[in-house]
């Protein structure tokens, strides 16, 4: 077991997840609630990284990001910042790679709140504020822990993209998912079979977090079922 590769794989999956929830739920309720006529654009753009190859959007990434790019050289001659082969570099991949992730099951979560329940809120005195807090919030909770379960599995799991803008930087960039590929052209197969089963339990958990959440969020108990 690669104990670098879990530690930088566990930090950047706690930190992609906390990065991406209050983005995403911000962007998933205005979506949830907009009218507005280009919105389908905007979830077309939102959808993007789910379709296209984790090495296309690695490469765009490298291509704007690197030092040889106007952005980059800027970044890196008045901040100091090189986000290519950094763990900063990767946090900002992994969450640009995520977000589809974070916000999708916020916005279904949210559009499912009927309209009638707000309007309620508003005529008893509470702000739009308020009505977020104490009315929208504790009905969408399914949909964040779902969010955050499936942002967390994916980072674990993320190869291309990371090995595109990370590279394999023992302590730093190498994940979990790199360590595999690695022990696979070393012909370690017996370490690689170890850290892909500990990505197959995380996937496992996420996923059951994420139906255990929908069961709740429409009223289900496995109880009575029996």
């Amino acid at each position: 077991m690669d104990w670098q590769a879990a530690r930088v794989s566990l930090l950047l999956a706690v930190f992609t997840a906390v990065l991406l929830l209050p983005l995403g739920l911000a962007l998933a309720r205005w979506l949830a609630l907009t009218a507005w006529r280009g919105k389908p654009l905007v979830e077309a753009l939102l959808m993007l990284p789910l379709l296209l190859p984790p090495t296309v959007i690695g490469f765009y990434l490298l291509v704007t990001l690197g030092q040889g790019s106007p952005l980059g050289a800027w970044l890196v001659a008045h901040g100091g910042l090189r986000l290519v082969f950094s763990f900063e570099g990767l946090l900002l991949a992994s969450a640009l790679v995520n977000l589809p992730f974070m916000v999708q099951p916020i916005q279904r979560a949210l559009a499912a709140i009927p309209n009638s329940l707000r309007e309620a809120a508003w005529v008893s005195g509470l702000s739009q504020r308020q009505t977020f807090w104490k009315i929208e919030l504790p009905l969408a909770w399914p949909g964040l822990l779902a969010g955050v379960a499936l942002t967390v599995a994916h980072t674990l799991g993320e190869f291309g993209v990371v090995l595109m803008v990370g590279g394999s930087i023992p302590g730093q960039t190498r994940t979990l998912s790199i360590a595999i590929y690695d022990r696979v052209q070393a012909f370690d197969l017996a370490g690689a079979h170890v850290m892909a089963l500990v990505l197959v339990g995380c996937s496992l958990l996420a996923l059951a977090l994420v139906f255990a959440a929908d069961r709740t969020a429409r009223g289900g108990r496995p109880l009575q079922d029996r």
